[in-house]
């Protein structure tokens, strides 16, 4: 049976669900910066650039690609064309059903230093055959198929914990070019000195490249903004301070790096669709 070029399983609501796509030509993500999901993407087909926090990855076919919870990632093109994937997404309450020796083996690759791994061909058979009985459940949908599927995603995270505890393959090249590493480097600065005032005039003259190539360099090959990902990397670590700490927010917003509180109210809002006091207010809720 042929699979639909498009499947989907859940929402963002519940504590699993998936995205299958079998893409034709040219794709670029264009939203959804970070999340509270844990993502596990995996390439059936094809080729992608993968950028997860700092670091620029190639995925190709039988790659398993991990990104933590409230990670900043995006996938876009290589310049190949046509490419196969599914995520599958696990919020926080997928791993709090369980007993706490089975949640932390099966979070075991998203604590992982290891963000790419690519299979050796035995076990990228079994991954692949488990992903497609699991695809063809959410198409048949025959009775029982929802219990079947979460036993294919429990399947599918207790492989990859075990791939990542026992390692039989290689990991996936992190920078893909001389002009990469650098982008690579540029990030990395940035994820470690946003605090710091940090402008494309200022960061052109740190890594002597022009304000324009370094814009457009870094855009091809994060697939963000300079800015923007300026903006996503403060706006990450203001939103642990909500969580973590009683701090007052105006203080959160200058220890994050914002030039001030307006501003980084009207950051917060665009990437997180809520103000910060609700965001703390929120995740309290939850919490208790």
């Amino acid at each position: 049976m042929t699979l639909n070029h498009e499947l989907r399983y859940g929402s963002a609501q519940h504590p699993f669900h998936l995205e299958y796509n079998r893409r034709k030509g040219h794709f670029s993500m264009a939203t959804d910066h970070m999340h509270r999901h844990y993502e596990l993407y995996y390439l059936f087909g094809g080729e992608r650039y993968f950028f997860i926090k700092d670091r620029i990855y190639t995925v190709r076919s039988g790659d398993l690609v991990f990104v933590p919870s409230n990670e900043v990632h995006k996938t876009f093109d290589t310049g190949i064309p046509n490419h196969e994937r599914i995520v599958l997404y696990f919020n926080m309450e997928y791993f709090d059903q369980m007993v706490d020796d089975e949640a932390e083996l099966l979070l075991t690759p998203f604590h992982h230093g290891n963000r790419v791994i690519h299979l050796a061909e035995p076990d990228k058979l079994r991954i692949e055959q488990i992903l497609f009985d699991m695809l063809r459940e959410i198409q048949d949908q025959s009775p029982g198929y929802e219990l079947a599927v979460r036993h294919a995603a429990a399947l599918t995270l207790l492989f990859a914990a075990r791939e990542v505890l026992h390692p039989k393959h290689a990991l996936s090249e992190e920078a893909v070019s001389p002009a990469a590493a650098r982008i690579t480097e540029i990030a990395r600065f940035i994820s470690e000195h946003y605090r710091e005032p940090l402008t494309l005039g200022s960061l052109s003259e740190r890594f002597y490249l022009s304000p324009s190539h370094l814009s457009r360099t870094f855009k091809k090959y994060t697939g963000f903004g300079l800015i923007e990902y300026i903006s996503i990397t403060r706006t990450k670590e203001a939103q642990r301070l909500l969580r973590e700490t009683d701090e007052r927010i105006t203080v959160i917003s200058e220890q994050s790096g914002f030039e001030n509180f307006s501003h980084f109210e009207k950051v917060f809002k665009s990437f997180i669709r809520m103000s910060p006091r609700s965001y703390r207010s929120g995740f309290h809720q939850k919490k208790n």
